[in-house]
């Protein structure tokens, strides 16, 4: 006779996955009913009916759509910055004979370093008065300070997150290229295959898998992206740098508008899912998740 209820397995999980469920739950149950209300702070925090007023207000908000916009600029050249620098440096690191370990492990360093000691370094090393950079941007014409123009800025904070990020993406497709059968590179160039050939045909099919996790962890982290901006130019200059995750904590702790603060993070939240769930279609799509 089969014993009905869940199975021993299931019991012994059921406090843990409670526990996490309502870690989980209760949070996201909170800020709906946040972007419902106006959260009112003073003699202990208190929720007044707001109905659509919050999300009303964000359709017609034009300095959050300007910083979705600069989001997706931030977003779009940091991956791609990233993923080619990181598998050119792969490509070349794979064919460096001597001194390969010492060169990966050094290349490895930012990638450990705090955000915000990453921010805090880019800010002294782009001083315009005694910066490394600054310095020899100026031996090559450029005068000024780099976080004070608006594009400049926007391009210096990408640099700090391409310098800090780059590297997980090299070590991720050196692991990939060093798992790419080497019969098959000899084969190849024993037909008679070029290096760029034998890259599209031979090794980027090989470590496909690998590229399109690094692109996913990198896009998810990108998203949230946040300490090294709020450290160098805390969004400016006039906003040039103020991504949605900036405007988000400015709203919420700077103007203490918790509700509206609600629905910029449910927005941010469902373009998080909405990505992850593309990039695992793609995965889908190319039969990588088998």
């Amino acid at each position: 006779m089969k014993r009905a209820g869940p199975s021993f397995e299931m019991r012994m999980m059921l406090p843990a996955l409670l526990v996490l469920a309502s870690l989980s739950l209760i949070p996201f149950v909170t800020l709906i009913v946040m972007s419902f209300s106006h959260v009112k702070l003073m003699g202990g925090i208190r929720f007044e009916n707001a109905a659509l007023e919050n999300w009303h207000r964000l359709i017609e908000d034009a300095d959050v759509r300007s910083s979705w916009v600069t989001s997706l600029v931030y977003f779009a050249l940091t991956l791609g910055v990233e993923m080619a620098s990181g598998i050119v440096f792969a490509l070349v690191l794979h064919r460096v004979g001597r001194g390969r370990n010492l060169l990966l492990a050094l290349a490895i360093v930012p990638m450990f370093m705090a955000p915000i000691v990453v921010g805090l370094l880019g800010r002294f090393l782009t001083d315009s008065t005694l910066g490394l950079y600054a310095w020899a941007l100026r031996i090559l014409g450029f005068e000024g300070d780099l976080l004070a123009g608006k594009t400049s800025a926007l391009l210096t904070v990408i640099g700090m997150d391409v310098w800090e990020w780059t590297p997980l993406v090299a070590l991720v497709t050196f692991a990939g290229l060093s798992a790419v059968p080497a019969p098959l590179v000899e084969a190849a160039a024993v037909d008679g295959a070029g290096y760029f050939q034998t890259l599209r045909y031979i090794v980027f099919p090989q470590i496909r898998r690998v590229l399109l996790v690094a692109l996913l962890v990198r896009a998810m982290d990108a998203i949230r992206f946040f300490d090294i901006i709020t450290i160098t130019t805390n969004g400016g200059p006039a906003d040039a740098t103020k991504i949605i995750p900036v405007r988000l904590y400015e709203t919420a702790f700077r103007f203490r508008e918790l509700g509206y603060a609600s629905v910029i993070g449910i927005l941010m939240l469902a373009f998080s899912i909405l990505m992850a769930n593309a990039f695992v279609r793609v995965l889908g799509e190319k039969g990588l998740t088998r």
